[in-house]
């Protein structure tokens, strides 16, 4: 079976770079025989799904992204034609990295699951999820199938920084890893300790920074993918094994992406088809919304080097779809109705930061018992978050405010690290429908504003509708709006629209959250019974 795994890590130390120019590469000319054949659209996935590595087992196409502070860490998404994508796991059950994962006493925003690996293993059928945390220890994680359970292997004392786990054809590990100075490990056979590391390329002064390793055999070739934070993409090959030498060869830079106002598409990992095609799936810089993945076909020079195969000088919006086998299946929609049926949630949710799992709790819709007495929404466990689907969507959710206590709040947010709100307040007895703008962090993600509330409305019985929509297209600011309905069937529009910024250092884009906390005691509760993400 053919295998490819890779990996793309955060840009965290760069101003991302304008897509503007062009980069070297072949050129798909448009023309009949390209227009009538099935197509796809770029990006194959218009979420934040960040530092992809993508591998193939078989017939199926499996990806893992960066998490950060969320819980959950390291969704696993699974394909079978490259284009359509649902998320399957995580591959980190829980951030037992520490107590500020746990919001008690710290906070891990912008922390926690960065650039990191994902690949399979032949011989015992077994995938792995390989990361550092915090600069200071390597975890790896294993399962037989990728829905789980994962379990941890292992804890490396080597912290492998932007890592790409290779499984050789001889059954060996190996890690490529660094930032500008970039090392390759040798890992023990049952992959829990570190048998050797090596320097094996510094980065040329004329380049910069290159991070972000993905590392591949191909052709009997060693090849380590970095990126150049945040507007280029190079690859280093060795003929003499793992270890080196290596030399450098620039796959793209400055190259105008697929979405208008997004920026260059970089950090990502190269898969081979069944067929022998091979494919570049890279993130797209689009904030508001974070970073999505975008997807290029690659040719390979006579010498060995691969080159994203380009439309018009760029990479390309539409390109001829994969050619694979028929899916087995249709995937799962990342848009629709949840319920909250079942036993667990569903794999499209996460938590911000560890959840209090005492608090919550699934079957007869989503019941979110008060967890922190708090003022700051950025302290309160529990809040639970969802992706927004771009360029625009909306969610609109159901919520059962009955049992809610005085000083409660509950409701629905744009968060991020500046954040607006629609939900309830309940104080003296009288439960209000409000808006809450002002929430917001400093660049060290501290908390400097609490929220201020700007718009409310009077609400009588136990059930509300709040809607929240969001812009997401990259290039600008762009707004959020609420409105909220007591009957279902009209909404009505509350406060005005909070302006979600396009600055990148959170990492992380603005995501949809359903919260529920206490400012003066424990004890109340909201159940939430239904929540729906639609598209236009």
């Amino acid at each position: 079976m053919d295998l490819s795994w890779s990996h793309q890590p955060l840009t965290r130390r760069r101003t991302l770079a304008a897509a503007t120019g062009l980069a070297a590469g072949a050129l798909l000319p448009p023309g009949p025989a390209l227009a009538t054949a099935a197509r796809y659209t770029n990006p194959v996935i218009w979420q934040d799904f960040a530092d992809i590595d993508i591998i193939r087992v078989g017939d199926t196409y499996y990806a893992s992204a960066s998490t950060m502070h969320y819980s959950p860490g390291a969704p696993v998404l699974r394909s079978y034609d490259l284009v359509n994508w649902e998320i399957a796991g995580h591959s980190v059950p829980v951030l037992d990295f520490g107590a500020k994962y746990d919001l008690n006493g710290a906070r891990g925003y912008v922390r926690g699951i960065w650039a990191s690996s994902l690949a399979y293993r032949p011989s015992n059928r077994t995938f792995y999820w390989l990361g550092q945390i915090d600069f200071a220890r390597t975890y790896l994680y294993t399962a037989t199938a990728v829905e789980g359970p994962w379990n941890r292997l292992t804890t490396i004392s080597t912290p492998y920084y932007d890592a790409g786990l290779l499984v050789d054809t001889d059954d060996t590990l190996y890690v490529a890893y660094g930032n500008t100075t970039i090392s390759v490990a040798q890992l023990s056979p049952d992959g829990r300790n570190q048998v050797r590391t090596q320097e094996v390329f510094r980065t040329p002064s004329s380049v910069g920074t290159l991070e972000g390793a993905r590392f591949y055999k191909i052709n009997g070739q060693y090849y380590i993918f970095l990126t150049r934070p945040a507007n280029g993409q190079y690859i280093l090959k060795s003929s003499s094994g793992p270890f080196g030498p290596y030399t450098m060869r620039q796959v793209l830079l400055d190259l105008r992406g697929p979405i208008p106002g997004g920026g260059v598409p970089h950090q990502g990992g190269l898969v081979r088809t069944q067929s022998g095609a091979w494919y570049y799936m890279a993130f797209v810089d689009a904030y508001p919304g974070g970073r999505v993945p975008a997807l290029a076909p690659v040719t390979w020079t006579a010498d060995g080097w691969p080159v994203v195969q380009l439309v018009d000088g760029a990479w390309g919006t539409t390109y001829p779809s994969p050619a694979v086998p028929t899916p087995p299946r249709q995937v799962t929609p990342m848009t629709g109705v949840d319920t909250f049926d079942g036993t667990t949630l569903k794999p499209g949710w996460e938590w911000n930061h560890n959840p209090d799992n005492t608090k919550w709790s699934v079957g007869d819709g989503l019941t979110l018992r008060t967890a922190t007495v708090t003022h700051d929404l950025y302290w309160a466990r529990n809040t639970l978050t969802h992706r927004i689907q771009g360029p625009t969507s909306t969610a609109t959710v159901q919520l059962d405010h009955s049992a809610m206590r005085d000083g409660d709040r509950a409701g629905l947010a744009l968060l991020r690290d500046s954040s607006a709100w629609i939900g309830l307040k309940r104080d003296g007895g009288t439960t209000r429908v409000v808006m809450v703008t002002g929430l917001t962090m400093d660049s060290n993600w501290n908390t400097t504003g609490t929220g201020t509330e700007i718009a409310s409305a009077p609400v009588s019985g136990g059930r509300v509708r709040l809607r929240a929509n969001a812009d997401i297209r990259p290039g600008a600011p762009r707004p959020g709006t609420f409105s909220y309905s007591t009957d279902g069937i009209t909404f009505t529009r509350l406060g005005p629209a909070f302006s979600m910024g396009n600055d990148w250092r959170f990492f992380m884009g603005h995501r949809f959250a359903l919260f529920n906390h206490a400012t003066q005691a424990l004890g109340g509760a909201v159940r939430v019974t239904r929540f729906e993400v639609s598209t236009p």
